[in-house]
């Protein structure tokens, strides 16, 4: 069974996380977030890469 997010819960989650993180660093944080994401999609594709050129 999946749990349904409303706008209630996604801005319940939005408060929680600026009062751990503070407003300040929340850009630095989705910078650091997005690097990360296009890192590990990077590696993937390399990986992909990789096995298809194992293949030929």
């Amino acid at each position: 069974m999946i749990p349904n997010i409303g706008p209630l819960e996604l801005t319940l989650i939005l408060v929680i996380v600026i009062v751990l993180f503070g407003a300040k660093r929340l850009p630095e944080l989705g910078k650091s977030l997005g690097k990360g994401i296009k890192e590990f999609q990077a590696a993937i594709s390399s990986k992909k890469s990789e096995k298809d050129d194992a293949e030929v």
